[in-house]
């Protein structure tokens, strides 16, 4: 029974990730994207463009890794990555969220949950790879359907975009290439600034 527990512990907790803001509109509805509704979509589209990875992938260990990869925007919040000036706690925010989460997890679970994290975060394998082009893919596809909602709120140039996103072709040349095309006409249309 403490093994479930443990086990039910964590998964309640991890239902605040409903309740974390991002700043991505959602197609179609007048508000904002929670982190578990980024989380869900991100890993229904790892499934479905699964070809277009670099490398052949474990679809599973991806899914893992995107199942869980913003739990610690429970405690540390969303930070929106277009901004100028990258919060220099946020890393460290961020870490010690992944402490307290996965330690609620019987031991063999919080030492792989914390694992996936890890490497989804260092991006290092071809599955953390892909995965995160598809976690940068997202909110892009977002922007791009919703003529540029948070692109335009925030003042965010092109020279951004494609600085911050760049390193999807780690994972997929294929979704960098459609990332890059969409960029360009985010800026013919006016979405995002040259």
């Amino acid at each position: 029974m403490e093994r479930l527990t443990q086990q039910l512990q964590f998964i309640m907790e991890v239902d605040k990730l409903k309740g974390v803001l991002r700043q991505t509109q959602l197609l179609g509805v007048d508000r904002r994207e929670n982190s578990a509704e980024h989380s869900w979509h991100v890993v229904l589209a790892a499934v479905i463009l699964a070809e277009y990875a670099n490398q052949t992938v474990d679809v599973l260990q991806v899914v893992k890794m995107l199942l869980i990869h913003d739990v610690v925007e429970i405690d540390a919040g969303d930070t929106f990555m277009y901004l100028e000036t990258a919060d220099a706690e946020q890393t460290q925010r961020e870490q010690q969220a992944a402490d307290r989460l996965f330690a609620l997890l019987p031991q063999a679970q919080a030492v792989e949950f914390r694992a996936l994290w890890d490497e989804f975060e260092a991006r290092k394998t071809p599955e953390a790879r892909y995965a995160k082009a598809l976690d940068r893919l997202m909110p892009m596809l977002h922007n791009y359907h919703t003529q540029g909602f948070a692109w335009r709120k925030h003042q965010v140039p092109a020279e951004r975009v494609y600085q911050r996103n760049v390193y999807m072709a780690d994972g997929s040349n294929q979704l960098w290439d459609y990332a890059k095309n969409m960029i360009n006409l985010a800026i013919e249309r006016g979405y995002l600034q040259a």
